[in-house]
């Protein structure tokens, strides 16, 4: 006999040894060992000053526990199979190439950056000697900006696809099962690579291609129709279907096909900065403590919202027990995101609060650079924080509360973000459209978590890259109306925003593609 029940424990029950099966005895009425049980979801409940830990549980009486897995993945030998192609090793490009070889169609995907271990050595050097590498950063490279990332698979996509069997699929290269458990999942960057080498791996085994430093310069068209794309300037590569998963911030590739008169649009987008806590005030905050949390409880999180005149401003990645990394693409500008590793346990705790852009209204002065006018609007603020910043990757920073009044911080807080801080006066810096709904914002934002508004947390600029200020359209048949054979996909062609969103995108794209070739 299979049940399915939930239960909700407190946090001081939860300290009792063998407390799940005691629970579960009592909620069916029948002795401990007479049955085993799986959990199905585990979320926390901390609105109230009482922490309860909810459970959703599968309980089997007098039979033995299912295997966890719903999910078997049946990839085919493809060495010899019709080929589509890929664009981009993200989340996007991956389970695209992964679909591919249940589909029995050979994945050849290109790749601008390096292998995943090879990129650590350009991450050192943004964090240590400020040099970016245009090709090999925290957004370009094996795996793409999910890599080396917080991991978050939280998504509201659901119907967008199976979202489980994205999960199972990580579970399949690698991650914990408990992902499929936790009502909030995340890796955690100190494991994801290892993920991302094995998703590799079997597209190797199973016959695909993975080709890495390989960036595309060009498409070439005929008839409305992609023939051929052109690698490293030099190489040509015929291709009937090919699905473009670059990501949100392949600046040149939006450049190339505007440049060659392929439709695109101008999308809305958000940006803001990066603000950064003390663990501990955000801990004592949500759990209702004093001091240290509870072992038991994970380093909190927390999610805002606030509409300041007429726009969302909003808490965006926010990374608990993590840290604030260089997210620059390039030379001559300044971006921050944040992440965590898989126990969540750094001091601090950092989330981006960003203003939503409409591109069709709040850009007046960029109309001359077209359907490019949210990008270059994009580039001229992480310019700024470039130059404030003291023209390497130091990052321009304020003291939350000297934001707000707009005050020059004397001095700053120490914090996570390795090229460092420089004072600079960010609330008179960037521009009223972002800098004036953020200081309201925070303002809101102090009176619904008391605490948060502090002296002890500071503000790091800029947090640009949310998701992409381009649209590439596609159809009915997730086909640009225009270009036969090109499929956009993921977070670069705006159909995403995150790994397992981009992933399910990726998947479809795939089926797209495969369908009459």
């Amino acid at each position: 006999m299979t049940r399915n029940i939930q239960l909700r424990i407190s946090l001081k029950e939860a300290e009792q040894t063998g407390i799940l099966a005691q629970k579960i005895a009592q909620h069916l009425g029948i002795e401990v060992p007479d049955f085993d049980y799986k959990v199905l979801r585990k979320s926390i409940d901390a609105r109230k000053p009482t922490v309860y830990f909810n459970y959703k549980l599968a309980v089997y009486v007098n039979e033995p526990v299912p295997k966890d897995n719903q999910y078997t993945f049946d990839y085919q030998d493809v060495s010899n199979a019709k080929p589509i192609h890929i664009i981009g090793f993200g989340p996007a490009g991956m389970w695209a190439a992964l679909r591919c070889l249940e589909l029995g169609f050979k994945p050849i995907v290109v790749e601008r950056g390096k292998e995943v271990r090879a990129r650590r050595r350009d991450l050192k050097a943004i964090n240590r000697d400020h040099f970016v590498d245009p090709d090999s950063n925290y957004c370009f490279g094996e795996g793409g900006a999910g890599t080396y990332s917080d991991g978050k698979l939280y998504t509201r996509s659901l119907k967008r696809g199976d979202v489980r069997r994205v999960f199972e699929s990580l579970v399949y290269h690698g991650a914990t099962n408990q992902i499929v458990v936790d009502a909030h999942p995340h890796i955690g960057t100190n494991k994801l690579p290892k993920i991302v080498q094995n998703i590799r791996e079997t597209i190797l085994q199973y016959g695909g291609e993975v080709h890495f430093n390989t960036k595309v310069t060009d498409f070439i068209i005929h008839d409305n129709r992609l023939k051929s794309i052109v690698l490293n300037n030099s190489i040509e590569m015929d291709t009937e279907r090919t699905i473009l998963a670059t990501g949100h911030s392949a600046r040149d590739i939006f450049h190339l096909l505007n440049d060659k008169g392929i439709l695109l649009k101008a999308k809305s987008f958000a940006m803001g900065v990066r603000v950064e806590h003390p663990q501990q005030i955000i801990d004592s905050i949500q759990y209702h403590c004093t001091g240290s949390r509870n072992n038991l409880l994970p380093a909190a999180a927390y999610s805002l919202v606030q509409q300041v005149k007429g726009r969302g401003v909003y808490s965006f990645c926010m990374c608990p027990g993590g840290f604030i990394v260089p997210a620059a693409t390039g030379p001559g500008e300044v971006v921050v995101n944040g992440m965590s590793p898989s126990k969540r346990n750094n001091l601090y705790a950092n989330s981006g609060i960003v203003v939503e852009i409409n591109a069709e209204t709040d850009l007046q002065n960029y109309e001359q650079y077209g359907v490019l006018k949210a990008l270059q609007f994009q580039k001229d603020l992480e310019r700024l924080a470039f130059t404030s910043g003291g023209r390497s990757q130091t990052a321009p920073g304020q003291r939350l509360t000297d934001f707000v009044e707009g005050r020059v911080s004397n001095d700053l807080n120490p914090t996570s973000y390795q090229p460092g801080l420089r004072s600079a006066p960010l609330h008179s810096l960037l521009p009223k459209l972002i800098g004036g709904r953020l200081r309201q914002g925070f303002k809101a934002y102090g009176k619904k978590m008391h605490g948060y508004y502090t002296t002890e947390a500071n503000i790091v600029g800029v947090e640009s890259r949310t998701s992409s200020p381009i649209n590439i359209p596609r159809n009915e048949h997730l086909e640009h109306p225009e270009i036969k054979g090109l499929f956009p996909c993921g977070e670069g062609g705006g159909y995403a925003g995150g790994i397992v969103s981009a992933a399910m995108d990726g998947e479809r794209c795939a089926e797209a593609a495969a369908i009459g070739l």
